[in-house]
């Protein structure tokens, strides 16, 4: 299992938001890119880049940005937030970004959707977001009644190779993962899944890795040291070599 630390951006700077919440924000540093260097120094052997103003208001904020983390590392960087047009798509991916991940988009606009899957293949992530079981949109703050799992199901039978789960209440509290929601996932629905939110420890990833996820995206907890990225990707099986 891949363990994969998260750069959320906002503002130019990187950032953690609690549960989603942009009024409840925590500046971790001024600059992202020495952020993803220090992560990928460590070992880590792919990045996960936010553009949180994208992600919010539907229009890429920080693309120069996230651009110049792919471009100055030598492991992949996969990014989501204002993945809203094929020629942000395309662009993104023209720039070297190694995947980009589709939110809101995949709900609202099934023919692009479809579009970004032709056009990136394995390279397309749709990232659900839910709130007790019903996807949310709009960089979290719009809710709907679209059950999560019901969502991940459709996804699949269009050809979406590879989702990423958040559990919006469990996001930037270190509260433990929602491990039942990431068990039936991956055992009733058969597509390869990234679990984010709620990582607090090793033991969290340990037990997330056992639940048969493909990665884990950690943000809050190795910004504060409660999980020691070094030990993480020496101590969970397969996140190293």
């Amino acid at each position: 299992m891949d363990v994969i630390p998260a750069i959320d951006i906002r503002g130019g700077q990187c950032v953690r938001l609690a549960q989603g919440d942009y009024a409840r924000e925590t500046v971790f540093s001024e600059d992202p890119l020495a952020m993803a260097r220090k992560w990928a120094s460590m070992g880590a052997r792919r990045i996960h880049v936010v553009d949180l103003d994208g992600a919010r208001d539907g229009a890429q904020a920080n693309a120069a940005i996230v651009r110049r983390i792919s471009q100055s590392l030598d492991v992949p960087v996969q990014t989501g937030g204002g993945m809203r047009t094929m020629d942000v798509i395309q662009a993104t991916l023209e720039a070297g970004l190694d995947r980009i991940v589709m939110g809101t988009a995949a709900v609202k606009d099934p023919v692009l959707l479809r579009e970004a899957i032709a056009f990136a293949d394995d390279r397309l992530i749709v990232s659900v977001d839910a709130r007790d079981g019903r996807v949310a949109l709009e960089g979290w703050v719009e809710a709907t009644d679209l059950d999560a799992v019901a969502f991940i199901e459709q996804l699949r039978d269009l050809g979406v190779q590879r989702v990423v789960y958040t559990d919006i209440s469990r996001d930037g509290v270190t509260d433990g993962p929602n491990f039942a929601m990431y068990e039936r996932i991956t055992r009733d629905l058969g597509i390869p899944v990234v679990a984010a939110g709620g990582v607090g420890s090793v033991e969290d990833l340990v037990r997330l890795a056992e639940c048969g996820v493909e990665g884990a995206i950690v943000g809050r907890a190795i910004y504060t040291g409660d999980v020691d990225l070094a030990e993480a990707l020496a101590t969970v099986p397969g996140a190293r070599g």
